[in-house]
C-alpha cells in the first residue's frame, strides 16, 4: 500500500491569538473523530497546516469527502512530500520541479500557475525565485510535450503550490474548499428547534458551523407513516447533520393535543403566535436540561406572518434564553442553495404534514405585542400544556463514526413516552405505547 499525505490549511484560527492552543487542540481532535476507520499513519503541524498522513492511498477520496465536513478547514488537498535531506547534496530545486511536473502532466487546464510559500527561511531561493524558476520549467516541458499553456497570474484554471515547511516540502495541484467557520464542539451547547422544512436545518448548520453543538427539539403532528408525520423528515435531517458535530439528541414532542386545546380557548387570530411560543417554552425546558446556553430558530424576517419584526418579538418575549436567529437576513433562494449544498434539501423537499399550518386562521395578525399573546395565554393552562408536552417527550440519540451514522438506541414509535432526564448525563428511560 502507498502511503498518502494530505495538506489541511485554516485561517480564522489565526484570530484566536491567546486561546489558539485550544482551538488547534480541537481542530486535530475533530479531524481525528472524522476519519475514524480510516488507515491513519499520524497528524504534525509543520508551521501553520497540518499534514495527515494515510497509510493507503486508495483511502483518500474518503478521507477528502470525510474531512470537508470538519468545521474549521479553511482548505485541503493531496500533497506530494518531498524529502529534500533524503540525498544530501542533490539540488531541491530540480526535485520540486520534477515532482511540480508529475503532478500536473496528467490535468487537464488551458491556464496555469505556480504560487510558493517559504516558512523556512533557510530554503536557498525566494518566493518569487521559487516561482520563476519552477513556472519557467513547467512552461518548457508543456511545450516540449506538445502542450503549449498560458501562464495566468491573476485566474489560472491550474495552480501548482509549492509549501517550503522546516520540515517537508509540500506541493500539490488541487485544492478543495473546507467547511470554514470553527471546530466543532468549540463554541458550547444550544438547542436547535427543527421542523421538517429548509429553514431550520440551514439554520442549525449555520450555528455548527460557527463550532455550537447543537440538542434537536421536534415538534410533530398527525400519523407515523411517512407522509403523514414530519418525525420520518426530522430523523432524517438530523442524521445528516450529525457529521458535522458526531454525536447528536433528538427530542420529539407530540403537538397536535397541545395545538387543540389552543384553539379550543385561544384568539384565532394569535393562533399560530401561541403555538410558537408554547413550542419555545418546552423546548427551552428541555435546553436547560442539556445545560444549553440558547435557542436556534429557521426564522427569517418577513417570509410568513408568524415572522414579522412585531409577532418575533412578541412570540420571543418569553423566552429566558437566548434566542439565535442566523437566517434572519436569508431569502428562501439563498437558504434553499445551502440545503442543496449541505445535503438536506430532498429532505425538506418531500411531502409531510407540518404540525404549524393545522388549524391556520383565516386572518392571523401580522403586528402583535407580548401583551397581547400575555392576555390571549391568560385564557389557558399554559404550565400545564407545557408540563404535558414534556411528559410526552421521546428520546433518540445519534453518533457518527467510521464514516456512517447510527442511530444509539431503537426509535421510540412517535407514540411512545418518555421521561426527560432530571439532571444532564442520566440515562433516560423510554417506555412505549
Amino acid at each position: 500500500m502507498a502511503p498518502a499525505h494530505i495538506v489541511v490549511h485554516y485561517h480564522e484560527l489565526w484570530l484566536k491569538l491567546g486561546n489558539r492552543k485550544f482551538f488547534l487542540h480541537k481542530l486535530r481532535e475533530a479531524m481525528r473523530r472524522a476519519l475514524e476507520g480510516v488507515a491513519l499513519i499520524r497528524i504534525t503541524q509543520p508551521g501553520d497546516r497540518y499534514i495527515i498522513e494515510l497509510a493507503d492511498a486508495a483511502q483518500a477520496k474518503e478521507a477528502l469527502e470525510r474531512l470537508a465536513r470538519v468545521s474549521g478547514i479553511a482548505n485541503l488537498g493531496v500533497a506530494r512530500v518531498i524529502d529534500r535531506h533524503a540525498h544530501p547534496g542533490s539540488d531541491p530545486v530540480k526535485k520540486i520541479c520534477d515532482a511540480a511536473w508529475e503532478e500536473i502532466r496528467g490535468e487537464t487546464f488551458s491556464t496555469f500557475a505556480v504560487r510558493a510559500r517559504r516558512n523556512d527561511k533557510r530554503f536557498p531561493l525566494s518566493v518569487m525565485e521559487l516561482e520563476r524558476e519552477v513556472g519557467g520549467f513547467l512552461f518548457d516541458e508543456l511545450q516540449a510535450a506538445g502542450r503549449p499553456k498560458r501562464v495566468d497570474l491573476k485566474h489560472p484554471e491550474l495552480t501548482c503550490r509549492i509549501e517550503i515547511t522546516r520540515g517537508p516540502i509540500l506541493l500539490y495541484a488541487r485544492r478543495i474548499p473546507g467547511a470554514g467557520g470553527l471546530p466543532p464542539n468549540t463554541a458550547g451547547r444550544l438547542a436547535c428547534l427543527l421542523s421538517g422544512g429548509f429553514d431550520s436545518a440551514v439554520a442549525a448548520y449555520k450555528m455548527m458551523k460557527r463550532g455550537a453543538h447543537l440538542t434537536f427539539v421536534h415538534f410533530w403532528g398527525g400519523g407515523a407513516a411517512a407522509g403523514e408525520s414530519s418525525v420520518h423528515v426530522a430523523r432524517e435531517l438530523v442524521k445528516r447533520l450529525v457529521p458535522w458535530q458526531f454525536t447528536a439528541k433528538l427530542y420529539l414532542v407530540p403537538f397536535e393535543p397541545l395545538q387543540r386545546e389552543v384553539v379550543r380557548s385561544g384568539p384565532e387570530t394569535y393562533r399560530t403566535l401561541l403555538y410558537r411560543r408554547l413550542m419555545l417554552r418546552i423546548a427551552e425546558r428541555i435546553a436547560l436540561r442539556e445545560r444549553a446556553r440558547g435557542l436556534i430558530t429557521g426564522d427569517s424576517l418577513g417570509q410568513v406572518a408568524s415572522q414579522t419584526a412585531h409577532n418575533l418579538q412578541a412570540v420571543g418575549s418569553i423566552a429566558r434564553l437566548p434566542l439565535y436567529r442566523p437566517l434572519i437576513g436569508d431569502d428562501k433562494l439563498e437558504i434553499q442553495e445551502i440545503a442543496r449544498r449541505i445535503g438536506t434539501y430532498d429532505l425538506s423537499a418531500e411531502p409531510f404534514h407540518d404540525c404549524c399550518p393545522m388549524f391556520q386562521p383565516k386572518s392571523p395578525a401580522l403586528f402583535a405585542t407580548p401583551n397581547e399573546l400575555d392576555l390571549a395565554e391568560a385564557q389557558l393552562d399554559i404550565a400545564e400544556l407545557v408540563e404535558r408536552g414534556l411528559r410526552t417527550v421521546t428520546l433518540e440519540r445519534f453518533r457518527y463514526t467510521e464514516g456512517r451514522v447510527e442511530q444509539v438506541q431503537p426509535a421510540p414509535r412517535p407514540a411512545g413516552t418518555s421521561k426527560i432526564p432530571s439532571r444532564p448525563g442520566r440515562p433516560t428511560h423510554v417506555a412505549t405505547a
